[in-house]
């Protein structure tokens, strides 16, 4: 029953137009629904205004990172038992540096698919800061590397105002940044010697500890489901041009300049494992490093609407991937894989793995009252409507309509009006 906008209840309360009693009354009978469950009401204001109602499931992830783990623990025993030189000495710890590095790249590319602004520009930069310390390195890694990472950081927030000020999909905003970075990595047409003495494998398991505690730090946060539906506040659920409100637009500008921040440190490394090496550092556009570090971020769970992502899974796609590029590399199976091919390859199998983390991973829709719900009356389509006190309508003995007491049908009171 709709009431007026000035309308007001038994308890004073005002009713507007168009707005309906919770509580009826039949013959004098009062019934309302039971109230919405705790649980429930905390699912439908986690995201208010937009988004889906529910919990995001986190068994998929979890399946899911277990098959990880298993390819990590057969490509680990294949490698062992054929080229065991490989993963131990001085090339277990180049190994543990280069999954570093391209776990840095992997772990931004996760960050800001979670933000709904995937950012392409993290191999150019990536490249384009293998290049500078190449060049520079004489001047200490530390200054280098800090110089190096503001300037990323700089991309990074020219990124951030394209996509986010103008509210443009991520990937044509940081497009637009990886081309313009791509032109001057280009005036460096030659191959560099690595200046310095920087040795990043002295330190190669304090480095890859540091990306596994940042990637477990960080997959154990987006577990929360307030922390998770903020994080990836700015993925479209309707419009993808409708804003999402100032909490979206902020996470994404902080994962889009962090992100850029990382893939410069991550070139740093590239860069130095090269110089301890004795290699020299070849020009390249980064592309294919930004192929593997999305793609290992999709096989890792993360999907590429945004959101959505597992705990362990960055970690473990990282290090199964470093594998891989191992085991093909020309001191052990010799596969003379390209890492373009290589990076088409795990997108691929990432974009399979979104599929699989959007169908099972969606929230599942919540709990709907059962006719026990009702206290004071039965469902329709039940056997019988209570009362409360063990009568039932079904019940009820037919009663004769009331005489009517109106005297709208009598027709002598319009006639005597004409």
């Amino acid at each position: 029953m709709a009431y007026d906008s000035d309308a007001t209840d038994a308890t004073g309360q005002r009713r507007f137009r168009g707005e309906s009693f919770h509580e009826e009354s039949v013959a004098g009978v009062q019934y309302r629904p039971r109230a919405t469950p705790a649980a429930n009401l905390d699912d439908v204001f986690d995201d208010p205004a937009h988004g889906e109602v529910g919990r995001d499931r986190l068994g998929i992830h979890f399946a899911w990172e277990g098959v990880l783990l298993l390819g990590i623990v057969v490509l680990g025993f294949l490698l062992h038992s054929s080229h065991p030189a490989q993963i131990s000495g001085d090339r277990l710890n180049e190994l543990l540096v280069f999954a570093s590095a391209l776990g840095l790249l992997a772990f931004g590319a996760a960050m800001t698919m979670r933000a709904g602004a995937v950012n392409l520009a993290l191999g150019p930069v990536a490249s384009a800061a293998a290049l500078f310390y190449a060049e520079r390195g004489n001047d200490g890694v530390v200054p280098t590397a800090g110089v190096a990472v503001a300037l990323a950081a700089g991309v990074g927030l020219v990124i951030a105002v394209l996509v986010v000020g103008f509210h443009v999909p991520g990937w044509a905003g940081s497009l637009a940044a990886a081309l313009a970075v791509i032109v001057w990595i280009q005036k460096h047409p030659d191959p560099l010697t690595v200046a310095g003495e920087f040795d990043p494998t002295n330190q190669a398991l304090y480095l890859y500890a540091g990306f596994a505690a940042l990637s477990l730090v960080a997959g154990l946060l987006g577990a929360i489901r307030s922390i998770r539906r903020g994080v990836g506040r700015f993925r479209p659920v309707g419009d993808p041009a409708h804003r999402r409100g100032g909490l979206g637009g902020v996470v994404a500008s902080l994962g889009l300049i962090a992100s850029t921040a990382l893939a410069a440190v991550a070139g740093v490394l590239l860069a130095a494992l090269n110089g301890a090496t004795e290699q020299v550092v070849v020009p390249t556009e980064g592309i294919e490093l930004t192929g593997l570090a999305i793609g290992a971020a999709l096989v890792g769970g993360v999907s590429a609407y945004g959101r959505r992502g597992g705990v362990f899974g960055t970690l473990l796609s990282v290090s199964l991937l470093s594998l891989v590029v191992w085991y093909a590399g020309k001191d052990a199976a010799n596969w003379r894989i390209s890492h373009y091919a290589l990076a088409a390859g795990v997108v691929a199998v990432g974009l399979v793995v979104t599929r699989l983390v959007e169908t099972f991973g969606r929230p599942l829709p919540v709990d709907e009252e059962s006719p026990d719900d009702w206290s004071d009356v039965g469902v329709p389509g039940t056997a019988a409507w209570s009362t409360g006190s063990g009568d039932t309508w079904a019940n009820l003995p037919a009663q004769a309509a009331p005489a009517r007491t109106d005297q709208w049908g009598d027709e002598d009171r319009w006639s005597s009006l004409r």
